[in-house]
């Protein structure tokens, strides 16, 4: 398929979850004849767009509609790849079918209809398995669903982790049930309607297992605990896209979309924290069943008019965008502070009923002049506002009334939040063949307000910081440039950060939000430079990247002597994040055989403030991770890769007697296929993965194996095969994280060895032939 096929292109990377990179660009928009595939997925395209209907594979900046019409320069720090099918392959077919069962109960049914036929495209898509395989994005179903769908909390804490997750299999036990359609038309020579509908069902079990050593200004406790859920969800996503151009210079966007996401979750925790002398001090237990609804709904409109053809143009965009989030829990804890003479036990039994809703506004409007040729004045104006509110309803069981009557103030809430930017700007572009240069600036001025109605305490100020925006890039030749950017921004706390409400479901670490935080500003430089020949398929990359912000939100926590935690937040200055990187690849082919290899190495600093125990305290960290590959092909007979990447993590803290930590870790992973004999297909894939310094109690090393023997027959349209899934059955999922005041070592569950018997048949047509011929 094409994932397969781009792994083959330099420059490109595609790691094990399907995410696309090109000369370390992420991928975010696949496109198939210049229009977008299902929606814009790209993992659906990369995973199911089969590689005999392909001619030409093009990687460009990505650019959205109104700079594709206008013809204004794409963002360099996304990429878009666009699809160009062979001759006459435009119109027909492809569908795939696939049935696959085997040991523990396993399961694996999916299939996928596409039809082409000009500018009219149809695709069919649905499945269902219990192998921790979606059919669309994690990003897509996932991230939106459950009660995080509103946590927007951020956190300056570095992780650094390998193993875990491999092939894109994921942490923890998923029973998915997948299905979705795709239509886009164009009508006439003015008018093109697409649409999109998904669904998907998961079901996921998760086991977890932390060991986290917790650091103070004057010493230090360790943290154990060991957790377990079972989540269900139900996710139904919805886009239309309506494109008319009345005339050549005019033209009308409009793009609504619909989320909606129900589930429930049963989930139980147990923890205990010791001393530094490792003398238990407190337990806690906590179970929690929760029904969950959330639903988001935005609506784009653009319209941009063009004044001839040398670039002008004015444009006016409005966006809108609604969330909402219902949740009902019912959540008991016990918690024991262990005395020599008398334990102390405090216990929550509470029912939680929590409704958020948020709602965004951006208008905007923007002139394009044209000064010189290739030289342009861009003025513009864009309004945003936010607002939303959180109410918090926490009732305490009554053992007489045996109910949930008692209304517990301390821990309710009701809040109201609101945010206003004005963001005017006036900038200067030049974009030649050779050289493409701009400079952006403007105020971004914001204003915040909140509320908290049963406190009768409010709250309002204003921020005035100034916006930059600069770029610059020569294009050294056709397939070599430099480039370099500078921008700055702001952005508002979330309303979990903000509500000054004490969140007591973690009986070990009570979080209260605080009012009057103000918003974060990062200045960001980025520079790089590649030259590939793509003849030769050889070349290099060099990228780097500081980001300073100033008033970051972080947490302030305060340890008291029984080892309770409380946490609030708080606007600190000095935070800062440095990275550089780099790679080459170079290939050579004499008649059949090739033989290619690459090296990389990346690296990042970071300096992270933070405060604990009334003490502000700095932390710094240092990534480095070098990386060689290797790979041999001889036609389509015989192929094998090899790749090795080392992790190494260097963490100084200056909170406790100078404190520092160093670890790495190991990955090789050695990839082997084989088409020999004729219509056999053999394929094996072995990753080892060593996770340096964590914790005896824990499993360092994996080692995860998976092969398959395949037969194509029927003219190479149907395929038996049998796969091995961890044939070793040593898939571990360990990793060790390490942040500002904190070191800790994580185990989860993870799906372990299976085999599997699979069919799979193609009915494909392209052209009036079948492409295997």
């Amino acid at each position: 398929n094409l994932e397969e096929l781009l792994k083959k292109l330099p420059g490109v990377e595609v790691d094990n979850e399907g995410n696309i990179t090109v000369n370390g660009k992420p991928v975010n928009k696949i496109l198939v004849n210049g229009e977008e595939f299902f929606g814009g997925d790209p993992k659906i395209a990369t995973k199911n767009l089969p590689k005999e209907i392909i001619d030409k594979i093009q990687v460009v900046s990505t650019k959205t509609k109104s700079e594709e019409f206008t013809g204004k320069a794409g963002d360099p720090d996304n990429k878009t790849i666009n699809i160009e099918l062979k001759e006459d392959m435009d119109k027909g077919y492809f569908s795939r079918l696939t049935a696959a069962g085997g040991t523990d109960e396993r399961y694996n049914l999916s299939g996928i209809a596409n039809y082409f036929n000009g500018d009219f495209r149809l695709s069919v898509l649905g499945g269902t398995n219990n192998i921790n395989e979606s059919g669309f994005s994690s990003s897509e179903l996932w991230e939106l669903m459950g009660s995080n769908a509103f946590n927007f909390t951020r956190s300056g804490n570095t992780i650094f982790f390998t193993n875990g997750g491999i092939f894109g299999r994921g942490d923890g036990l998923t029973k998915s049930t997948s299905g979705g359609i795709n239509l886009t038309n164009k009508w006439n020579e003015t008018t093109e309607l697409g649409g999109t509908y998904f669904y998907g069902r998961k079901d996921t079990e998760k086991r977890t297992k932390i060991y986290r050593e917790n650091i103070l200004p004057d010493s230090r406790y360790f943290t154990n605990s060991v957790s377990s859920s079972n989540f269900v969800s139900d996710a139904h996503k919805a886009d239309l896209e309506l494109e008319f151009e009345p005339d050549t210079l005019t033209r009308i966007s409009i793009k609504p979309h619909l989320q909606i996401n129900t589930g429930y979750s049963v989930s139980n925790s147990s923890s205990e924290s010791l001393d530094e002398s490792e003398s238990l001090i407190n337990s806690s237990e906590t179970f929690t069943n929760l029904d969950n609804y959330s639903g988001n709904f935005s609506n784009r409109l653009n319209f941009i008019r063009k004044f001839g053809g040398d670039g002008a143009y004015l444009e006016f965009h409005f966006n809108n965008t609604h969330d909402k989030y219902d949740g009902e829990q019912f959540f008991f804890s016990e918690r024991i502070i262990y005395d020599e003479t008398n334990p102390e036990t405090e216990t929550q039994n509470q029912f939680i009923d929590e409704e958020r809703k948020e709602n965004r506004y951006e208008a905007g409007i923007s002139n394009r002049s044209v000064l010189a040729k290739d030289f342009f004045l861009d003025i513009s104006y864009d309004l945003e506002i936010e607002n939303g509110s959180s109410t918090r309803d926490v009732f305490d069981f009554n053992i007489d009334a045996q109910a949930y009557s008692d209304f517990d103030e301390s821990l309710s809430n009701e809040f109201e939040f609101n945010g206003t930017k004005h963001i005017p700007n006036v900038g200067l572009s030049y974009e030649g063949e050779k050289w493409r240069a701009s400079f952006d600036a403007g105020l971004l001025n914001t204003t915040l307000k909140s509320e908290n109605l049963i406190d009768d305490v409010a709250f309002e100020n204003t921020y005035n910081n100034l916006y930059l925006s600069s770029y610059v890039r020569y294009q050294l030749k056709k397939s070599s440039s430099v480039y370099f950017n500078y921008r700055t921004n702001s952005n508002v706390p979330s309303l979990q950060q903000l509500q000054p409400v004490t969140d007591r479901t973690n009986p070990l670490n009570i979080i209260t939000g605080n009012p009057n935080l103000k918003p974060e500003f990062s200045q960001n430089i980025r520079f790089g430079m590649r030259n590939y020949d793509f003849a030769t398929r050889s070349g290099y990359y060099i990228y780097g990247s500081v980001n300073f912000t100033d008033d970051q939100v972080v947490s302030i926590s305060t340890t008291d002597e029984n080892l309770l935690r409380t946490t609030t937040y708080t606007n600190v200055d000095g935070n800062y994040r440095m990275s550089l990187g780099g790679s080459f690849n170079k290939r050579y082919k004499k008649e059949k055989r090739i033989f290619k290899y690459g090296a990389g190495l990346w690296g990042s600093m970071n300096n992270s403030v933070g405060f604990s125990n009334g003490k502000r305290y700095e932390s710094q960290g240092i990534n480095v991770t070098p990386r060689i590959s290797l790979g041999y092909e001889i036609g389509d007979i015989f192929s094998i890769s090899a790749r090795y990447s080392l992790g190494y993590r260097f963490s100084q803290y200056d909170i406790f007697q100078n404190r520092e930590e160093s670890f790495a870790n190991h990955n090789i992973n050695l990839d082997l296929t084989t088409f020999w004999p004729e219509n056999i297909i053999f394929e094996s894939e072995i990753d080892y993965g060593y996770d340096g310094n964590v914790r005896g109690s824990f499993d360092p090393t994996s080692v995860l194996w998976n092969a398959s023997l395949g037969y194509k027959f029927l003219d190479d349209n149907a395929t038996i095969e049998l796969q091995a899934y961890d044939l070793l059955n040593q898939n571990v999922s360990t990793y060790r994280s390490t942040g500002e005041d904190y070191i800790q070592d994580t185990q989860n569950l993870v799906l372990e060895r299976y085999f599997m018997l699979s069919f799979t048949y193609k009915l494909t047509k392209f052209g009036g032939k079948d492409p295997n011929e």
